[in-house]
This record gives structure tokens, sequence and C-alpha cells, in this order.
């Protein structure tokens, strides 16, 4: 390896101090995934390693990943507020709000006129009281609510403020409707995609979600996985290498 190049890669990695890395999250991996595929991948060095606003497994896009002195800033980098694209499917709900789960109510849709959607959008831009869904990380009692959900037990949820900056329909394929969201950290997309769906008479899951921008970082910059577990092991090489010589 030319040292030019060696030169970029130890510009990259610098797990000693900290850093901030921009991934793009696959489809069906959870954040925790995600941070455990670095941790291992670092390995034999014990630095630690987080995550920065969780993406449910079915979301995929832009999750800031903190190592080292870094993770002291993870608070500040999950204040940010979030962009995500997506889909919303009208004409059924599901324990989830997503596609985790299955339909398990259908509504009609033959009601519903494009107008109707795009005013129904308008009606949630701003501050708004939003209930977190049943199948959540949110903890009670010291345990995740999903947990309790998933055993069928009866969860009391709060609603949480939240604000949408901006919801904005780009295509309308009935019953699939795309759409794109600006919004303050903690929102939940899915339970905005049920809260859509009542607003029209309806029913409505997720359908799809991907994390387009997190404060200033943009998802067209973040590492494709693979890709940079790859280049943290050359990296590891790199500085075995080195200390050999």
């Amino acid at each position: 390896m030319e040292n030019n190049e060696k030169d970029q890669i130890q510009k990259v990695f610098s797990f000693a101090e900290g850093q901030m890395l921009l991934i793009d999250k696959p489809l069906t991996w959870t954040s925790f995934d995600v941070v455990g595929k670095i941790r291992n991948s670092i390995k034999p060095l014990k630095i630690k390693v987080g995550h920065a606003g969780t993406l449910d497994p079915l979301a995929t896009g832009l999750l800031i990943v903190c190592t080292g002195k870094f993770t002291k800033k993870i608070d500040s980098y999950q204040a940010e507020d979030k962009e995500y694209m997506g889909t919303i499917t009208l004409g059924g709900t599901t324990p989830s709000y997503d596609l985790e789960t299955e339909v398990d109510e259908t509504f009609p849709t033959n009601h519903i006129s494009e107008q109707m959607i795009y005013d129904a959008a308008k009606t949630f831009e701003g501050d708004i009281d939003q209930y977190p869904p049943a199948h959540s990380a949110i903890k009670i009692n010291g345990e995740r609510i999903y947990e309790k959900a998933r055993r069928g037990e009866t969860v009391e949820l709060k609603t949480r403020k939240v604000t949408i900056n901006s919801f904005i329909i780009e295509k309308i394929e009935m019953p699939v409707i795309h759409f794109r969201v600006s919004c303050s950290k903690g929102t939940y997309i899915r339970s905005l995609a049920f809260d859509f769906g009542k607003v029209l008479n309806s029913g409505a899951h997720l359908s799809s979600l991907r994390r387009t921008k997190s404060g200033d970082y943009q998802v067209e910059n973040a590492w494709n996985l693979e890709e940079l577990i790859q280049k943290i092991k050359v990296h590891k090489e790199i500085n075995i290498e080195e200390h050999q010589s």
C-alpha cells in the first residue's frame, strides 16, 4: 500500500482520540447491531462506541455513531432536528404502526381525495402532542414498552411534545403516499403515519422510511457499513505493520 493511501486511512480513523462516523444503516439491522459490528471490528482495542438517535430495524439511512471521547457528544448530536423520506400506506393499521407486524384492521379509502391528503399533512406542522407506538424502546419502570406489548400486556402511554417543521407530500399513488418530513428529536414517524390515517377517517401504517439528514449531516456523505468495516480492517493492519517495523 502506498504511503499516501496509508496516511489517508489513518486520518479517517483516529479511535484513540475518538470520532464521529456517519453510517447508512442497512434494512433490518437495529442501531445496536451497527454499533456492535463496529465495536467488534476495532477489537482488541477497548473503545467506547455509541449511536445518536435510534433508527427502527425497518428504516434505513443516516445513523451517527461515535467512538472514544466523541461518545460524550452523543446528546448534542441526538438533539438535532432530523429529516426523513418514506411511504405511508392507507387502508390498514398494524400493532407496530409499520411492517414489523401484520395488518390487524382495514379501513375504507374511497372517500379520500388528493386534496384531503395535502390538507391532512398541513395539520401536523408545528408543535404537536404525539403518543409513541406501543412497540417502541421507551422504558416504563425500567422495561422497554415493546417487551410488554409483545407479551400482550396493555401499556399506558403518555403524549410527548414534538415539532414537525414540515410534512411534504411528494407523490400520491393510492393507497401509497410518498412524503418527506423535517422534525424535532424524539418524533416517531410511525406514530405520524398512524395519526395521519385517523385524520383522513381511515387507517394507515408506515411502509418504508429512510433518514436523510440529522442536523447538518446528510446520508449522501455516510459510509456503506460493509465498506467501513473493510477500511477499519485495513487501518488495523497498518497499525500492526508499523508496530512490527
